[in-house]
């Protein structure tokens, strides 16, 4: 008798393992939403990483916890998902930062399109609009139009996923489900998301929505390089997300270094003997970077060739918070991992497994987060072949 896997969710940690599933069983996927891979779609929009071209050792030192992914990624790095999208007709090219991206002219619901339609050709059963609802007698139950029922199964993967972008069906309402059957789940706070920053009123209204290009910035031991966005909260951007997990864990301060590739000495000698008010210019410090400086510095910076290259080395900004848990790109908390075994299966319901967004583990933007949970997807079918 065939082995009966059913997945609950239809995220990219839930597709990857239907597709690792269903060459060896049946395999029934329900989504609660109209159709799966909604917030693959949406995070398609702003520049669709799909992974970054580091691999091995390297990939594995950006997530979080270290050590909790390893395995799934030494089985399932990013060669072999990049291999694994050609084999979709999904070609890939790799971009000046390492960041990976679907061949020039393949759009996001393309490469979606392509995925659904290699799990149609293996025999995957889609159920759109089934929604999990809990648990009976060792059993999920799923409700659709027509009411609820207990799917068949020989095991469960859920990739439920975490509370971001709820728009796209992440709303994370699932927690109290599991907690009915003595599963620890620890609240969301928001990972990869925007911080909050009091601007003084007239610099908001003149610089809203411009950039910080080429800067450093760091909070704690966590540090980026790379560009931030001035928005009406506070920043956003390549630059801020890094830093997060640091302001998360209480961190109240970012430090902007406004011209990293530059030593303080190295300013100092090219402000030479400019005139007060002169200084940006000389050191080539661009608009937007010298608003902000002065924005935050006292005026005498403006007059004080020390104090000026210091501050432009080292500028200090409040953090009031983080952005809601809503509006970040990814979220931690959920399914701690030490309730896990190393297939990502349940310690205390072993039939059970749970994987993706919905597990407590973090990553970078850059195509880290989709790299994870993909392999998260593979490892957990491959676990269930290995030991049905």
């Amino acid at each position: 008798m065939a082995l009966r896997i059913a997945i609950i969710g239809g995220g990219p940690a839930g597709l990857m393992a239907a597709s690792t599933l269903a060459p060896h069983a049946e395999v029934d996927l329900y989504e609660h939403g109209k159709q799966p891979g909604r917030k693959f779609l949406v995070a398609g929009q702003g520049g669709f990483n799909l992974t970054n071209a580091v691999d091995g050792d390297e990939l594995m030192k950006h997530y979080s916890p270290p050590g909790f992914l390893d395995e799934a990624l030494r089985a399932f790095g990013s060669g072999a998902f990049r291999e694994w999208l050609d084999g979709l007709g999904v070609g890939t090219w790799e971009g000046s930062s390492g960041r990976v991206f679907p061949r020039k002219g393949i759009k996001p619901v393309q490469v979606l399109e392509r995925i659904l339609d290699r799990l149609g050709q293996l025999g995957v059963r889609i159920h759109t609009e089934h929604a999990f609802t809990g648990f009976h007698e060792g059993k999920v139950r799923v409700e659709n139009k027509e009411g609820a029922f207990l799917p068949e199964a020989d095991r469960v993967i859920f990739a439920l996923g975490g509370a971001s972008w709820p728009v796209t069906g992440s709303t994370g309402i699932w927690p109290a489900l599991f907690r009915g059957i003595g599963v620890e789940v620890l609240p969301f706070r928001p990972s990869n998301c925007g911080v909050k920053v009091a601007w003084p009123a007239a610099f908001i209204q003149a610089h809203e929505g411009k950039p910080l290009k080429n800067v450093r910035i760091t909070a704690g031991s966590n540090s980026a390089w790379g560009e931030a966005t001035i928005t009406r909260h506070g920043l956003e951007g390549n630059a801020i997300y890094p830093v997060v997990p640091a302001l998360r864990d209480g961190v109240q301060e970012l430090v902007i270094d406004l011209k990293p590739d530059s030593t303080e000495a190295r300013l100092l000698e090219r402000i030479g003997n400019k005139a007060a008010g002169h200084f940006a210019e000389a050191v080539h410090l661009g608009r937007m970077e010298h608003a902000l400086l002065k924005a935050f510095t006292p005026k005498e910076a403006s007059r004080d060739p020390e104090l000026f290259a210091r501050y432009a080395k080292a500028l200090h900004i409040p953090v009031t918070g983080l952005r809601p848990v809503g509006e970040a790109i990814s979220t931690v908390g959920g399914i701690p991992v030490d309730a896990l075994n190393p297939d990502f299966s349940l310690r205390d319901h072993p039939r059970f497994f749970t994987i993706g967004e919905m597990v407590d583990w973090d990553a970078p933007t850059g195509g880290f987060l989709l790299q994870g949970c993909f392999a998260m997807g593979r490892w957990a079918g491959l676990a269930v072949l290995r030991h049905p």
